[in-house]
Protein backbone atom coordinates (compact mmCIF):
# COMPACT_ATOMS: atom_id res chain seq x y z
CA UNK A 1 0.00 0.00 0.00
CA UNK A 2 0.94 3.41 -0.42
CA UNK A 3 2.51 5.14 2.73
CA UNK A 4 2.23 8.87 2.68
CA UNK A 5 0.40 10.77 1.07
CA UNK A 6 0.98 12.02 -2.75
CA UNK A 7 -0.01 14.85 -4.54
CA UNK A 8 -1.60 14.13 -7.76
CA UNK A 9 -2.57 16.76 -10.76
CA UNK A 10 -4.74 15.06 -13.06
CA UNK A 11 -5.42 16.80 -16.11
CA UNK A 12 -8.56 17.29 -17.64
CA UNK A 13 -12.14 16.96 -15.94
CA UNK A 14 -14.09 15.20 -18.43
CA UNK A 15 -15.82 12.00 -17.82
CA UNK A 16 -12.19 10.15 -17.38
CA UNK A 17 -10.44 12.65 -15.41
CA UNK A 18 -13.46 12.78 -13.00
CA UNK A 19 -13.29 8.76 -13.28
CA UNK A 20 -9.60 9.22 -12.02
CA UNK A 21 -10.64 11.41 -9.16
CA UNK A 22 -13.40 9.74 -7.65
CA UNK A 23 -10.81 6.78 -7.55
CA UNK A 24 -8.16 8.39 -5.90
CA UNK A 25 -10.14 10.06 -3.26
CA UNK A 26 -11.76 6.47 -2.30
CA UNK A 27 -9.47 4.56 -2.07
CA UNK A 28 -7.23 7.37 -0.15
CA UNK A 29 -3.12 7.65 0.01
CA UNK A 30 -3.48 10.82 -2.68
CA UNK A 31 -3.86 14.29 -2.61
CA UNK A 32 -5.79 14.84 -5.65
CA UNK A 33 -5.81 18.58 -7.64
CA UNK A 34 -7.67 18.69 -10.73
CA UNK A 35 -6.95 21.08 -13.34
CA UNK A 36 -8.36 22.10 -16.46
CA UNK A 37 -9.86 25.05 -18.42
CA UNK A 38 -13.04 24.75 -18.39
CA UNK A 39 -14.00 26.85 -15.03
CA UNK A 40 -17.20 26.10 -15.12
CA UNK A 41 -17.12 22.44 -14.72
CA UNK A 42 -14.55 22.68 -12.33
CA UNK A 43 -16.67 24.59 -10.01
CA UNK A 44 -19.42 21.93 -10.24
CA UNK A 45 -16.29 19.50 -8.99
CA UNK A 46 -15.12 21.99 -6.21
CA UNK A 47 -18.84 21.76 -5.00
CA UNK A 48 -18.32 18.05 -4.51
CA UNK A 49 -15.69 18.57 -2.60
CA UNK A 50 -12.68 18.18 -4.89
CA UNK A 51 -9.62 20.90 -4.79
CA UNK A 52 -9.24 22.00 -8.51
CA UNK A 53 -6.98 24.22 -10.78
CA UNK A 54 -7.80 26.41 -13.77
CA UNK A 55 -5.22 25.73 -16.46
CA UNK A 56 -5.77 28.28 -19.35
CA UNK A 57 -2.29 28.94 -20.50
CA UNK A 58 1.41 26.69 -20.75
CA UNK A 59 2.67 28.43 -17.97
CA UNK A 60 -0.23 27.05 -15.50
CA UNK A 61 0.17 23.91 -17.18
CA UNK A 62 3.57 23.99 -15.91
CA UNK A 63 2.15 25.07 -12.42
CA UNK A 64 -0.22 22.48 -12.23
CA UNK A 65 2.70 19.88 -12.52
CA UNK A 66 5.19 21.72 -10.56
CA UNK A 67 6.36 20.17 -6.68
CA UNK A 68 3.48 17.17 -7.31
CA UNK A 69 4.40 13.38 -6.70
CA UNK A 70 2.53 12.49 -10.32
CA UNK A 71 0.58 13.93 -13.09
CA UNK A 72 -2.17 12.06 -14.89
CA UNK A 73 -3.28 13.00 -18.08
CA UNK A 74 -6.52 12.87 -19.27
CA UNK A 75 -6.46 15.49 -21.81
CA UNK A 76 -7.15 14.65 -25.49
CA UNK A 77 -4.31 12.74 -27.33
CA UNK A 78 -2.98 15.92 -28.90
CA UNK A 79 -1.80 16.89 -25.47
CA UNK A 80 0.44 13.96 -24.52
CA UNK A 81 4.09 15.45 -25.74
CA UNK A 82 3.85 18.47 -24.28
CA UNK A 83 2.48 17.53 -20.61
CA UNK A 84 4.80 14.39 -20.99
CA UNK A 85 7.80 17.77 -21.66
CA UNK A 86 7.00 19.91 -18.88
CA UNK A 87 6.48 16.79 -16.43
CA UNK A 88 10.23 15.54 -17.33
CA UNK A 89 11.20 19.15 -16.96
CA UNK A 90 10.01 18.90 -13.64
CA UNK A 91 10.84 15.66 -12.04
CA UNK A 92 7.59 14.50 -11.97
CA UNK A 93 5.81 10.86 -12.78
CA UNK A 94 3.34 11.10 -15.89
CA UNK A 95 1.01 8.50 -16.51
CA UNK A 96 -1.68 9.13 -19.65
CA UNK A 97 -4.36 7.53 -21.99
CA UNK A 98 -3.29 7.85 -25.40
CA UNK A 99 -3.65 5.81 -28.13
CA UNK A 100 -1.46 7.76 -30.24
CA UNK A 101 0.77 5.81 -31.74
CA UNK A 102 3.08 9.12 -32.44
CA UNK A 103 2.68 10.20 -29.16
CA UNK A 104 3.87 7.41 -27.49
CA UNK A 105 6.56 7.08 -29.44
CA UNK A 106 8.18 11.03 -28.94
CA UNK A 107 7.34 10.30 -24.93
CA UNK A 108 9.26 6.86 -25.38
CA UNK A 109 12.50 9.51 -26.72
CA UNK A 110 12.02 11.32 -23.94
CA UNK A 111 11.99 8.99 -21.13
CA UNK A 112 15.68 8.02 -22.05
CA UNK A 113 17.06 10.55 -20.48
CA UNK A 114 14.08 11.44 -17.58
CA UNK A 115 14.80 11.14 -13.90
CA UNK A 116 11.17 9.76 -13.07
CA UNK A 117 8.70 7.52 -14.90
CA UNK A 118 7.16 8.16 -18.35
CA UNK A 119 4.26 5.71 -18.91
CA UNK A 120 1.51 6.24 -21.44
CA UNK A 121 -0.97 3.94 -22.88
CA UNK A 122 -2.75 3.22 -19.59
CA UNK A 123 -6.55 2.93 -20.08
CA UNK A 124 -8.09 -0.27 -21.27
CA UNK A 125 -6.54 -0.07 -24.90
CA UNK A 126 -3.78 0.63 -25.06
CA UNK A 127 -3.46 -0.89 -21.46
CA UNK A 128 -5.68 -3.80 -19.55
CA UNK A 129 -5.49 -5.04 -23.51
CA UNK A 130 -1.89 -5.70 -23.66
CA UNK A 131 -1.53 -6.79 -19.66
CA UNK A 132 -3.62 -9.61 -20.79
CA UNK A 133 -2.28 -10.51 -24.22
CA UNK A 134 0.71 -10.57 -22.77
CA UNK A 135 -0.12 -12.98 -19.73
CA UNK A 136 -1.59 -15.15 -22.33
CA UNK A 137 1.98 -14.91 -24.35
CA UNK A 138 4.02 -16.02 -21.19
CA UNK A 139 2.16 -19.27 -21.20
CA UNK A 140 3.54 -21.14 -24.55
CA UNK A 141 6.74 -22.17 -25.39
CA UNK A 142 6.41 -20.95 -28.66
CA UNK A 143 3.83 -18.19 -29.39
CA UNK A 144 2.50 -18.58 -32.52
CA UNK A 145 -0.97 -16.25 -33.01
CA UNK A 146 -2.25 -13.47 -30.12
CA UNK A 147 -5.45 -12.16 -31.32
CA UNK A 148 -6.93 -9.02 -28.94
CA UNK A 149 -9.99 -7.94 -29.30
CA UNK A 150 -11.78 -4.68 -27.08
CA UNK A 151 -15.13 -3.28 -27.42
CA UNK A 152 -16.41 -0.07 -25.62
CA UNK A 153 -20.20 -0.87 -26.56
CA UNK A 154 -23.70 0.67 -25.46
CA UNK A 155 -25.87 -2.16 -23.79
CA UNK A 156 -29.10 -0.61 -25.23
CA UNK A 157 -28.29 0.16 -29.01
CA UNK A 158 -31.20 2.11 -31.25
CA UNK A 159 -29.24 3.53 -34.09
CA UNK A 160 -27.96 2.33 -37.12
CA UNK A 161 -24.86 2.68 -36.46
CA UNK A 162 -25.65 0.50 -33.11
CA UNK A 163 -23.32 3.33 -31.41
CA UNK A 164 -23.39 5.38 -28.47
CA UNK A 165 -20.89 7.85 -27.42
CA UNK A 166 -19.13 6.46 -24.64
CA UNK A 167 -15.48 8.33 -24.29
CA UNK A 168 -13.19 11.16 -26.48
CA UNK A 169 -15.07 11.34 -29.69
CA UNK A 170 -11.33 12.86 -31.02
CA UNK A 171 -9.77 9.31 -29.90
CA UNK A 172 -12.21 7.13 -31.56
CA UNK A 173 -12.21 9.15 -34.64
CA UNK A 174 -7.95 8.63 -34.28
CA UNK A 175 -8.44 5.29 -34.08
CA UNK A 176 -10.81 5.11 -37.21
CA UNK A 177 -8.70 7.06 -39.46
CA UNK A 178 -4.56 6.33 -38.45
CA UNK A 179 -2.59 2.94 -39.48
CA UNK A 180 -2.58 0.45 -36.90
CA UNK A 181 0.21 -1.57 -35.88
CA UNK A 182 0.50 -5.57 -36.26
CA UNK A 183 3.20 -8.37 -36.61
CA UNK A 184 2.64 -10.22 -39.45
CA UNK A 185 4.62 -13.37 -39.65
CA UNK A 186 7.03 -12.59 -37.20
CA UNK A 187 7.70 -8.94 -38.50
CA UNK A 188 6.64 -5.26 -37.71
CA UNK A 189 3.72 -4.19 -40.05
CA UNK A 190 1.23 -1.40 -40.56
CA UNK A 191 -2.09 -2.42 -41.46
CA UNK A 192 -5.45 -0.22 -42.67
CA UNK A 193 -7.68 0.65 -40.08
CA UNK A 194 -11.40 -0.78 -40.94
CA UNK A 195 -9.77 -3.53 -42.60
CA UNK A 196 -9.64 -7.14 -41.68
CA UNK A 197 -13.45 -7.61 -41.00
CA UNK A 198 -14.44 -10.40 -38.49
CA UNK A 199 -17.41 -11.77 -37.03
CA UNK A 200 -17.64 -13.94 -33.73
CA UNK A 201 -20.57 -14.24 -30.85
CA UNK A 202 -19.52 -14.35 -27.54
CA UNK A 203 -22.51 -16.03 -24.61
CA UNK A 204 -24.92 -16.17 -27.70
CA UNK A 205 -24.05 -12.08 -28.95
CA UNK A 206 -22.67 -11.02 -32.02
CA UNK A 207 -19.69 -8.83 -32.97
CA UNK A 208 -18.09 -7.65 -35.69
CA UNK A 209 -14.14 -6.81 -34.97
CA UNK A 210 -12.05 -5.03 -37.68
CA UNK A 211 -8.65 -2.88 -37.07
CA UNK A 212 -8.06 0.28 -35.15
CA UNK A 213 -5.10 1.83 -34.20
CA UNK A 214 -2.79 2.10 -31.00
CA UNK A 215 -4.55 -0.66 -28.95
CA UNK A 216 -1.22 -3.14 -28.88
CA UNK A 217 0.51 0.31 -27.83
CA UNK A 218 4.23 -1.17 -27.12
CA UNK A 219 3.13 -4.83 -27.31
CA UNK A 220 4.23 -5.53 -31.19
CA UNK A 221 8.11 -4.48 -29.75
CA UNK A 222 7.56 -6.76 -26.85
CA UNK A 223 6.60 -9.68 -28.84
CA UNK A 224 8.87 -9.17 -31.86
CA UNK A 225 10.59 -12.41 -32.72
CA UNK A 226 8.51 -14.24 -30.19
CA UNK A 227 5.47 -14.54 -32.16
CA UNK A 228 4.23 -14.94 -35.61
CA UNK A 229 1.15 -12.76 -35.60
CA UNK A 230 -0.26 -10.14 -33.29
CA UNK A 231 -3.13 -8.16 -33.51
CA UNK A 232 -5.62 -5.70 -32.09
CA UNK A 233 -9.20 -4.86 -33.27
CA UNK A 234 -12.09 -3.04 -31.89
CA UNK A 235 -15.42 -4.98 -31.38
CA UNK A 236 -18.76 -3.07 -32.40
CA UNK A 237 -22.05 -5.09 -33.08
CA UNK A 238 -22.82 -5.80 -36.71
CA UNK A 239 -22.96 -3.02 -39.21
CA UNK A 240 -21.36 -0.50 -37.70
CA UNK A 241 -17.71 -0.82 -39.80
CA UNK A 242 -19.97 -0.75 -43.26
CA UNK A 243 -21.24 2.63 -42.24
CA UNK A 244 -18.01 4.36 -41.00
CA UNK A 245 -16.07 3.16 -44.23
CA UNK A 246 -19.04 5.26 -45.69
CA UNK A 247 -18.37 8.39 -43.74
CA UNK A 248 -15.07 8.16 -43.82
CA UNK A 249 -13.71 7.00 -47.54
CA UNK A 250 -16.93 7.50 -49.79
CA UNK A 251 -17.86 10.92 -48.39
CA UNK A 252 -14.49 12.02 -47.44
CA UNK A 253 -14.61 12.93 -43.89
CA UNK A 254 -11.18 11.53 -42.61
CA UNK A 255 -10.11 14.53 -44.19
CA UNK A 256 -12.28 17.06 -42.46
CA UNK A 257 -12.00 15.43 -38.60
CA UNK A 258 -13.81 18.41 -37.18
CA UNK A 259 -16.81 18.29 -38.95
CA UNK A 260 -16.63 14.29 -38.58
CA UNK A 261 -16.56 15.00 -34.57
CA UNK A 262 -19.18 17.82 -34.72
CA UNK A 263 -21.30 15.40 -36.82
CA UNK A 264 -20.60 12.55 -34.13
CA UNK A 265 -21.74 14.39 -31.00
CA UNK A 266 -24.81 16.61 -32.64
CA UNK A 267 -26.39 13.23 -33.81
CA UNK A 268 -24.93 9.88 -31.67
CA UNK A 269 -26.30 10.45 -27.86
CA UNK A 270 -23.73 10.00 -24.95
CA UNK A 271 -24.44 7.14 -22.66
CA UNK A 272 -23.29 5.38 -19.50
CA UNK A 273 -25.47 2.12 -19.92
CA UNK A 274 -22.78 0.77 -21.36
CA UNK A 275 -20.10 -2.72 -21.54
CA UNK A 276 -16.67 -3.70 -22.41
CA UNK A 277 -16.39 -6.67 -24.16
CA UNK A 278 -13.06 -7.89 -23.67
CA UNK A 279 -11.94 -11.18 -26.12
CA UNK A 280 -7.99 -12.52 -25.87
CA UNK A 281 -7.27 -15.45 -28.12
CA UNK A 282 -3.51 -17.15 -28.27
CA UNK A 283 -2.37 -20.31 -29.59
CA UNK A 284 0.97 -21.99 -29.71
CA UNK A 285 3.31 -24.67 -28.45
CA UNK A 286 3.48 -25.67 -24.96
CA UNK A 287 5.30 -29.20 -24.22
CA UNK A 288 5.29 -29.48 -27.83
CA UNK A 289 1.48 -29.75 -28.17
CA UNK A 290 -0.23 -27.41 -29.66
CA UNK A 291 -2.52 -25.06 -28.03
CA UNK A 292 -5.02 -22.33 -27.99
CA UNK A 293 -5.87 -20.08 -24.51
CA UNK A 294 -8.50 -17.97 -24.48
CA UNK A 295 -9.75 -14.75 -22.51
CA UNK A 296 -12.81 -12.73 -21.88
CA UNK A 297 -14.61 -10.70 -19.71
CA UNK A 298 -17.82 -8.56 -20.13
CA UNK A 299 -17.07 -5.24 -17.77
CA UNK A 300 -19.72 -3.27 -16.20
CA UNK A 301 -20.57 0.31 -14.55
CA UNK A 302 -20.87 0.66 -10.94
CA UNK A 303 -21.71 3.32 -7.79
CA UNK A 304 -18.17 4.20 -6.41
CA UNK A 305 -18.13 7.14 -3.39
CA UNK A 306 -21.63 7.96 -4.31
CA UNK A 307 -21.24 8.14 -8.02
CA UNK A 308 -22.42 6.01 -10.71
CA UNK A 309 -19.42 5.34 -13.00
CA UNK A 310 -20.01 3.99 -16.74
CA UNK A 311 -18.00 0.78 -17.71
CA UNK A 312 -15.46 2.73 -19.67
CA UNK A 313 -14.76 5.15 -17.16
CA UNK A 314 -14.33 2.23 -14.55
CA UNK A 315 -12.24 0.54 -16.65
CA UNK A 316 -10.05 3.41 -18.10
CA UNK A 317 -9.69 5.19 -14.57
CA UNK A 318 -8.47 1.48 -12.91
CA UNK A 319 -6.16 1.09 -15.50
CA UNK A 320 -4.00 4.15 -15.01
CA UNK A 321 -4.58 4.66 -11.17
CA UNK A 322 -3.45 1.08 -10.66
CA UNK A 323 -0.24 2.07 -12.94
CA UNK A 324 0.54 5.23 -10.63
CA UNK A 325 -0.48 2.75 -7.62
CA UNK A 326 2.36 0.36 -8.39
CA UNK A 327 4.62 2.88 -9.07
CA UNK A 328 4.00 4.57 -5.97
CA UNK A 329 4.34 0.93 -4.29
CA UNK A 330 7.82 0.50 -5.64
CA UNK A 331 6.67 -2.46 -7.61
CA UNK A 332 7.65 -0.88 -10.67
CA UNK A 333 10.71 1.00 -11.95
CA UNK A 334 11.00 4.03 -10.97
CA UNK A 335 12.23 6.32 -13.84
CA UNK A 336 12.18 5.86 -17.67
CA UNK A 337 9.73 4.38 -19.88
CA UNK A 338 7.15 1.64 -19.00
CA UNK A 339 4.93 -0.43 -21.25
CA UNK A 340 1.73 -1.66 -19.90
CA UNK A 341 2.36 -4.98 -20.35
CA UNK A 342 4.92 -4.62 -17.97
CA UNK A 343 2.33 -5.22 -15.38
CA UNK A 344 1.56 -9.32 -14.52
CA UNK A 345 -2.08 -9.39 -15.07
CA UNK A 346 -2.41 -11.26 -11.23
CA UNK A 347 -0.39 -8.45 -9.74
CA UNK A 348 -2.51 -5.56 -11.62
CA UNK A 349 -6.43 -7.60 -10.76
CA UNK A 350 -4.69 -8.08 -7.17
CA UNK A 351 -4.18 -4.31 -6.80
CA UNK A 352 -6.91 -1.82 -5.82
CA UNK A 353 -7.43 -0.41 -8.21
CA UNK A 354 -7.17 -3.07 -10.83
CA UNK A 355 -9.22 -5.27 -9.18
CA UNK A 356 -12.09 -3.31 -11.22
CA UNK A 357 -11.12 -5.31 -14.41
CA UNK A 358 -12.27 -8.29 -13.22
CA UNK A 359 -15.32 -9.55 -14.32
CA UNK A 360 -18.16 -9.23 -12.04
CA UNK A 361 -22.05 -9.07 -11.69
CA UNK A 362 -23.53 -6.41 -13.63
CA UNK A 363 -23.83 -3.78 -11.43
CA UNK A 364 -21.87 -4.78 -7.63
CA UNK A 365 -21.22 -1.86 -5.88
CA UNK A 366 -18.75 -0.36 -3.56
CA UNK A 367 -19.92 2.09 -1.11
Amino acid sequence: MVTSIKPITILGAGQIGFAIAVLLRQAGGYDVCIADRDAGRLKQLADQGFEVMVVDKEDSLAGAASGRYAVLNALPFHRAITVATLCAEAGVHYFDLTEDVRSTQAIRALAASARTVLMPQCGLAPGFIGIVGNDLARRFDRLLDLHMRVGALPRYPVNRLRYNLTWSTEGLINEYCNPCDALVDGEPTQVMALEGHETFALDGVEYEAFNTSGGLGTLTETLRGKARNVDYKSVRYPGHCAIMKLLLNDLRLRERRDLLKDIFEAAIPATDQDVIVVFVTASGYRHQRLVQDSYSARLMGTQIGGHRLSAIQLSTASGICAALDLVAQGALPQSGFIGQERIGLEQFLNNRFGQACAERAPEASHA
